[in-house]
């Protein structure tokens, strides 16, 4: 059965469904049509799914320190708290006021606001075990490797190309993708399409410490 990478595009998604060695990109209005994609076993998310109340995550602690050299990739996860005002001023006031010591989520973490709250209410409760937090970085330079250049460079593009070219027909899906979907977020769903698989085959690698959030959902990054 096939399975579904996914990777924030603009306020909506790109989608990469793997079958087997064939890739297709999808562009992806919503968490509602990303959830809706059929015949799927599982769906790997560059998003935050398990959220901390009081704390930083110890998931996200643990990729930036395997992400030598791409660390400031993976942002702080805001509290929940945070999810229930757009407005970036109340966002850091809920968060000083959660965390010891106090913390306020930095301008560009806030921007995934929207998504992860979108993200939170699809879910809905009870958790489902078949949407996966997972990181396509960690998945590249710790799982694919030969990664070591910056997304979006000419050297990591080639890099990333390179290393999912051994595991997909990473071209073929690119010269068909949908119209304006940029190739770092097209390579960085194929990267999380990578590790659905390994997550469906029960091959996946994980960090973070065990730890259920108050949905319980688990606080982990999965490559």
């Amino acid at each position: 059965m096939a399975v579904l990478g996914v990777d924030g595009w603009r306020g909506a998604w790109v989608g990469a469904l793997l079958d087997g060695r064939t890739v297709r990109l999808l562009a992806l209005p919503d968490v509602a049509a990303v959830l809706a994609v059929p015949d799927v076993s599982v769906v790997a998310i560059d998003m935050p799914i398990g959220l901390s109340e009081d704390g930083v995550r110890a998931c996200d602690v643990a990729a930036r320190a395997l992400l030598v050299g791409a660390a400031s990739s993976v942002f702080p996860t805001p509290v929940r708290g945070v999810l229930v005002t757009d407005d970036y001023a109340e966002a850091r006031a809920i968060s000083r006021a959660a965390t010891d010591p106090p913390r306020a989520p930095s301008a560009q973490a806030f921007q995934l606001v929207r998504s992860i709250r979108a993200l939170d209410d699809a879910l809905g409760s009870p958790s489902t075990d078949r949407v996966v937090e997972v990181h396509p970085e960690l998945a590249f330079r710790c799982g694919l490797g030969g990664v070591t250049d910056r997304k979006g460079t000419a050297r990591g593009t080639v890099q990333r190309l390179a290393a999912l070219r051994a595991v997909m027909d990473v071209e073929e899906a690119l010269a068909d993708a949908p119209v304006g979907v940029p190739a770092v977020d097209a390579l960085d769903a194929c990267a999380a399409a990578w590790s659905a698989r390994r997550i469906a085959e029960g091959t996946e690698q994980c960090v973070g410490d065990g730890t259920r959030d108050s949905r319980g959902r688990p606080m982990r990054i999965c490559w």
